[in-house]
């Protein structure tokens, strides 16, 4: 209602106020991923720089910044607590304690595959073919290549090819005030989907690749919430209206002065009710069309 004012706890504000507080919506279109390449101080002492010698011709001079970009989709992680039961501490009395907390085992991300080096694709394939031992030296002297099929993996060592940090998702707003930093600690890829491809219809090509890591840490950067000025004006109460209201009509139907007389011509003038139709003289039969027109006789 116009000059209506809210109460938000103590302090009350107007329909401005109001909507500086429920109208703006964080949006999911804002937001920023940064995929790490290993550098040595982002990697474990005993790692050599192994990982980086095999990501580094893929991505290039500018080729980081391009992969960053090219990410069309991302989740923001989640956790739970951990809990036990414990029974009976008091008397038919059922207790959960918290023991741990518990982040999600992967987290997702969707890119967009370019045209000229498929960067997206060739990058985490590289990553996880390091991971699995296909890429590199390797400690027990295998020599067979991948297309034998006695072929054997045998897995490096975590600390060398698990990021330690720098993978970060970072969500923001248009006003670029306020953010939040969610920072993957021991990160590296798990599985890379499949991509269909199909003659019938042509489609960007995407590549989801899925992300496991110990847990992540937020940095807010929040302003502070600043409460609406009470001093805004509200709305003003509409000018009362003083125009008379209209006379109600009477409940009896005035009769017409001339409604016409339709008898035919020649006949009595009779007054007609407007309402009803009653004529207050009994002029006779009502004629025809034919002979109000002289076309047939009356």
């Amino acid at each position: 209602m116009p000059g209506t004012k809210f109460s938000y706890g103590n302090k009350s504000a107007g329909i401005k106020g109001l909507r500086t507080k429920i109208l703006a919506p964080a949006l999911t279109s804002h937001y920023e991923v940064k995929i790490p390449k290993a550098t040595a101080e982002q990697l474990s002492s005993n790692a050599a720089g192994a990982l980086n010698s095999i990501l580094d011709p893929i991505l290039g001079t500018d080729g980081q910044e391009n992969l960053n970009i090219s990410c069309s989709e991302a989740s923001l992680p989640g956790s739970s607590i951990a809990t036990f039961e414990l029974k009976n501490d008091y008397a038919g009395v059922t207790e959960r304690y918290a023991h741990r907390r518990m982040y999600d085992d992967r987290i997702d991300f969707t890119f967009y595959v370019d045209s000229n080096q498929y960067m997206a694709v060739r990058f985490f394939e590289a990553w996880m073919r390091f991971v699995t031992g296909e890429s590199g030296d390797r400690t027990d002297s295998e020599t067979r290549e991948l297309t034998n099929v006695g072929y054997h993996y045998r897995m490096n060592f975590p600390e060398s090819y698990r990021c330690e940090r720098g993978l970060k998702i970072v969500k923001f707003e248009r006003d670029y005030q306020n953010s939040l930093e969610y920072e993957f600690i021991g990160a590296y890829p798990l599985s890379v989907s499949s991509m269909p491809v199909s003659y019938e219809s042509s489609s960007l090509l995407k590549c989801t690749v899925s992300m496991t890591y110990l847990r992540y840490v937020i940095t807010e950067l929040v302003q502070p919430n600043t409460t609406p000025d009470t001093s805004v004006p509200t709305q003003k109460a509409d000018k009362s209206n003083t125009q008379e209201p209209p006379v109600a009509q009477a409940k009896e139907s005035k009769v017409q002065d001339n409604p016409g007389n339709t008898a035919g011509p020649n006949t009595e003038f009779a007054e007609t009710d407007s309402a009803s139709g009653y004529r207050t003289v009994d002029d006779g039969p009502l004629i025809t069309a034919r002979q109000a027109l002289g076309l047939d006789p009356i």
